[in-house]
């Protein structure tokens, strides 16, 4: 697997419900966080199976309803994974048009997340 170069950011406007979403739904863990005192916005970096975003509560940072498109090895294990936690799909798994077979969530923000593997040509 190739490293990663970019890390999305991502906006939160409630740390613990944006860290119960990502991090108990989605599964990803925390690398590191950053707070400069109590009360102040929260910044998390997180990795689930090797990609990395960053969730930043800086309002200057960027703006809630970004968006990031993940690459997988399989769509549908994903997906399985996900709703096996109670994550509610935006829009259900499906073979696009596009050649890919993905799905889309929403995280409490309103930022999309969609994850994808290629079909076989």
């Amino acid at each position: 697997m190739s490293t990663q170069t970019v890390i999305p950011q991502l906006r939160m406007t409630d740390a613990a419900l944006a860290q119960a979403f990502y991090i108990d739904q989605l599964g990803f863990s925390i690398d590191w966080q950053h707070q400069f005192e109590p009360g102040l916005p929260l910044f998390l970096q997180l990795t689930r199976e090797g990609q990395t975003i960053f969730l930043t509560g800086h309002a200057g940072d960027c703006q809630p309803g970004g968006a990031v498109y993940f690459w997988v090895p399989d769509a549908d294990a994903t997906y399985a994974a996900f709703t096996a936690r109670g994550v509610k799909p935006a829009k259900p798994i499906a073979d696009m048009p596009w050649g890919v077979r993905e799905f889309l969530l929403v995280d409490p923000d309103h930022n999309q997340l969609r994850f994808g593997t290629k079909l076989p040509d």
